[in-house]
């Protein structure tokens, strides 16, 4: 196939244009260098790679798989331009990590801060995703590193840190409640509760909760959004359940209160910084790990989301 590169950036932008006219003028070349490029590989591999239709070109199913290639190809060829600079003693590259809604303030904003104030050279992309969605793009190699619940069961991701977070209910900064570092799930019994729904993880430790203590949550509200939970405990709505990481950011300003629910079935989560096992990190994204790893302690249960008081019963 000649010239591969070349017509890979020609293939990919025809695909994502729908117009070899409109791909020409994008990257500045001849619409016919591009159409020559690509059907001379649509002759060496023996298949369409797109439908010529009156209002454009659609990809074929060979051309979707060629589309999937050629992403994963682009990415590859990032790193190797990384790794080349890693030689000449350059601290640049790109870097894309993928993490959980709940760590979308706090340390890994302040972390990312920090980081390209040390080594401007190094960009930074950060998906927020679901925990399940986290770990595929970690383990697909989408992204270089992911931050996510309970990785241990997967044997595509290697686990650089962890810590260990734990569920409790919030409630607005001078609430009876708040005043309690520990207490039974059985407290919330009537109490109008601000619950989280699908897909967020702690729904299954609730679920666990409920089952185990056979009480009716009487839910005044549900969201599938940690921030909107939050929100709507601030406002008064009720009590919220949610983990010590959900809110770490809020205790600590002094706007929510944390209590631990201890009920002994209920085991600590554990939050994991990992990386895909197949694949060796860029170095620039070995940097923003370490950078990460060095601080990941401060994401754990810490005395000082603690309230005072006596442990409830």
């Amino acid at each position: 196939m000649p010239a591969f590169s070349r017509f890979l950036r020609y293939f990919m932008a025809v695909g994502r244009l729908g117009s070899i006219r409109k791909a020409a003028d994008e990257l500045n070349v001849s619409a016919s260098a591009i159409d020559r490029q690509i059907l001379n590989v649509e002759a060496d591999i023996g298949m369409p790679l797109f439908e010529r239709l009156p209002t454009g070109l659609r990809l074929t199913a060979a051309g979707e798989i060629m589309m999937a290639a050629g992403s994963r190809w682009h990415k590859n060829m990032v790193d190797v331009r990384a790794q080349i600079e890693d030689l000449r003693g350059l601290k640049r590259g790109h870097v894309e990590m993928a993490i959980i809604d709940a760590l979308a303030k706090g340390y890994i904003p302040a972390a990312i801060a920090a980081i390209q104030s040390r080594y401007p050279g190094i960009t930074i992309g950060v998906k927020v995703l679901e925990n399940d969605l986290v770990r595929r793009a970690v383990a697909a190699g989408e992204v270089d590193f992911g931050i996510l619940f309970e990785p241990q069961s997967y044997r595509d991701l290697t686990v650089r840190a962890f810590v260990e977070v734990v569920l409790g209910f919030i409630t607005p900064a001078g609430h009876a409640l708040g005043r309690q570092s520990e207490v039974r799930f059985s407290v919330c019994a009537g109490s109008p509760l601000i619950v989280p729904a699908e897909p967020l993880a702690v729904c299954q430790q609730i679920a666990v909760l409920e089952g185990a203590t056979g009480i009716e949550l009487h839910r005044k509200a549900t969201s599938d959004n940690i921030q909107m939970v939050t929100s709507l405990v601030l406002q008064g709505l009720g009590i919220g359940i949610l983990t010590s990481l959900d809110v770490i950011t809020e205790v600590q300003r002094g706007l929510l209160a944390f209590t631990r629910i201890s009920d002994p079935l209920l085991r600590p989560m554990t939050l994991a910084l990992c990386t895909a096992s197949a694949r060796t990190p860029s170095y620039a994204a070995g940097i923003v790990l370490n950078e990460i790893e060095n601080g990941f302690a401060r994401l754990s249960y810490p005395a000082s989301m603690q309230g005072g008081g006596e442990d409830g019963e």
